[in-house]
C-alpha cells in the first residue's frame, strides 16, 4: 500500500503539526481482546501509579529525579515491581535502566523494546517520561489478564531509562545512549556540580561504574525488531485540534553549548567604568545576539557564509534557541563578576540549518568578545542528529491511535473521527538515542494547554486511557 505524508510547518510552534491522515477503516475482526475491557488497569490503575511516581522527589518542595539520585532509585524499584505485576521477567542494568522483558511466543524472534526515562527536571510535571512506561505496563498487563502474552510474535521488552533529561551531569540520554551503544566511555569520568563523577555515582549505588560494564550495555542491533515510546506532546498542537493522540514523523535535532566569558574581578565601586574588564555585558550582549540570529535569521545571518548553499532553508520559525543557564562568579552584588557562563540550547528540524546557525553564533560572540577585550570559550556539551521515524511504525501507531480513540468520547469535533495528527516533535527524546539501534516510532499525548516540564504539566484521565488503548492494540497487531 502506498502512503504520502503532506508537511507543512507552523512558525510558532515547535511540535509542528505536520498532516492530518484519513486511515483506511480498521478491521475489527482482527483485534480478539475488547478495547472496551480493563479500564481499570488501562485508565485508573494507570493514573493511580502516575500520581504515586509524582510523589518520589529528592525535594520536599517540587518534584525532582535526577540520575542516580535516592529518589530516582526509589521510584526505578517501584517501576520493578510494577513490571513483575505485569508477569515480566526484570534485572537493572549497569547504567540503572530497569528492564521488564517477556518472551511472548518466540523467545529467540527479535524484540520489541518499548520505553521512556524515569528522570525529571527540577521542578518537574509528572507526566513527562512516566507517562511513556506506566502505559506500556498497562497495555502489557491487560494481555497478561487474559493469558494472550504468550501469543505475541516476538519478545516485547520494557525499559525505564535512568537518565534522558540531563540535568545532573549535562548530558542527556545517559540510559538509552548506553542500550544504543553510542554513549563514550569518557562519560564516565564528566562531574557533576559536587565533583562527583558519572563513574563515582554508579559505584556508589553497587554499580560497576567501568569502561567494560558501559560497553557490555550495548544491544545487538540483530535482537531488535524496533523501539517504540509513548509521550507527552510538550506543546500545544493536539489540543488545539481536539484530539488525544498524535504520531511523530521526526524529531528535531539539538546542540548545547555552554559558554564562558571570563574578565577581571574587581570592587563594584572603586573600579571606573571606563577601566573595567567585565565579562557581564559581553554576556548579555551574545544573549542578545542568540535571541535575534534564530528569531529572525534571514536578517541577522552574516551575508558571507560558508554555507551559503544551506541558507536558503533557515527562515523564521525554522529553529529555536534557548538560553537556560547564566551563573556569574563570585555572584555578589558588590563584586564585578570576573566570569559568565550561560547555556545555549540550539534545535531544528534539519541538521544543516542548525549548524549554519551555530557557526554564526561562535563567529559573532567571539566578535564580541574580542571587541571588548575579554575572553571567552565555547563547548559542544550535547549533539543529537535530527531523527526521522520509521514509516510503517507510523502507520501501524496511526492505526493503534484510531482504534483506541474512536469509541471513546475524547474528540471535541466529529470531523476528527478519522483523524490521526502527524507531529514533527521540537523536544528531544530517548527515540533518538535508540534510532541508532533500531527502527523507532513515537505516539504523542495531548497535554493541556501544551505545558511541560512545570508542575502545571497535566493529562486528562481519558488521555492517559487512550494512550494505554493505543499501545494494547498496536502489541495485539505485532
Amino acid at each position: 500500500m502506498e502512503r504520502s505524508l503532506s508537511v507543512t510547518f507552523s512558525i510558532l510552534s515547535v511540535a509542528v503539526i505536520i498532516a492530518a491522515v484519513s486511515l483506511p477503516e480498521w478491521n475489527k475482526q482482527e483485534t480478539e481482546m475488547k478495547l472496551d475491557s480493563f479500564s481499570n488497569i488501562l485508565r485508573d490503575e494507570a493514573v493511580f501509579r502516575l500520581e504515586h511516581l509524582g510523589k518520589i522527589s529528592d525535594s520536599d518542595k517540587y518534584l525532582q529525579r535526577t540520575f542516580l539520585s535516592p529518589a530516582s532509585i526509589k521510584a526505578g524499584n517501584l517501576i520493578e515491581e510494577w513490571m513483575k505485576d505485569a508477569g515480566l521477567r526484570t534485572w537493572v542494568d549497569q547504567m540503572g535502566n530497569v528492564h521488564g522483558r517477556t518472551d511472548g511466543g518466540n523467545a529467540s524472534a527479535p524484540a520489541l523494546l518499548i520505553g521512556s526515562h524515569l528522570d525529571t527536571v527540577i521542578d518537574a510535571g509528572m507526566y513527562d517520561g512516566s507517562l511513556g512506561i506506566v502505559c506500556a505496563l498497562a497495555a502489557i498487563k491487560a494481555l497478561k489478564t487474559t493469558g494472550k502474552v504468550e501469543e505475541l510474535p516476538r519478545p516485547v521488552e520494557v525499559i525505564a531509562f535512568s537518565d534522558e533529561e540531563g540535568v545532573r551531569f549535562h548530558s542527556t540520554f545517559l540510559g538509552s545512549a548506553a542500550v544504543a551503544g553510542i554513549l563514550a566511555v569518557d562519560i564516565l569520568r564528566v562531574a557533576d556540580k559536587s565533583g562527583l563523577t558519572i563513574q563515582d555515582a554508579l559505584r556508589d549505588n553497587a554499580f560497576d561504574g567501568t569502561e567494560e560494564s558501559l560497553l557490555q550495555l550495548k544491544y545487538d542491533p540483530q535482537s531488535v525488531w524496533g523501539y517504540i515510546e509513548v509521550h507527552i506532546e510538550q506543546g500545544p498542537v493536539l489540543e488545539g485540534h481536539g484530539v488525544p493522540l498524535g504520531v511523530v514523523v521526526g524529531i528535531a535535532g539539538q546542540t548545547r553549548l555552554k559558554v564562558t566569558v571570563k574578565g577581571s574581578q574587581g570592587h563594584a565601586g572603586t573600579v571606573p567604568m571606563s577601566m573595567r574588564n567585565d565579562p557581564m555585558p559581553a554576556a548579555a550582549e551574545a544573549i542578545l545576539i542568540v535571541e535575534k540570529l534564530c528569531k529572525y535569521p534571514e536578517e541577522h545571518l552574516n551575508k558571507v557564509s560558508n554555507y551559503e548553499s544551506s541558507r536558503k532553508g533557515i527562515s523564521q520559525g525554522s529553529i529555536v534557541c534557548t538560553v537556560g543557564e547564566l551563573a556569574s562568579w563570585p555572584g555578589a552584588s558588590n563584586v564585578i563578576p570576573g566570569q559568565v557562563i550561560f547555556t545555549v540550547d540550539v534545535r531544528a528540524k534539519e541538521d544543516t540549518i542548525r549548524e549554519v546557525i551555530i557557526s554564526e553564533l561562535n563567529d559573532r560572540i567571539f566578535q564580541i568578545c574580542d571587541q571588548r577585550s575579554i575572553s571567552c570559550s565555547i563547548e559542544r556539551k550535547h549533539d543529537a542528529s535530527a531523527v526521522e521515524c520509521d514509516k510503517d511504525m507510523i502507520f501501524s501507531l496511526q492505526n493503534a491511535a484510531r482504534i483506541a480513540t474512536q469509541n471513546l468520547a475524547l474528540l471535541q469535533i466529529s470531523k476528527a473521527s478519522n483523524v490521526v495528527p502527524l507531529l514533527m516533535s521540537g523536544a528531544g527524546h530517548d527515540a533518538m538515542a535508540m534510532s541508532h539501534l533500531t527502527k523507532v516510532g513515537m505516539l504523542f499525548v495531548r497535554c493541556t494547554g501544551g505545558i511541560s516540564h512545570s508542575p502545571e504539566e497535566y493529562v486528562v484521565e481519558d488521555d492517559i486511557w487512550a494512550a494505554s488503548r493505543s499501545l494494547l492494540a498496536f502489541l495485539q497487531e505485532l
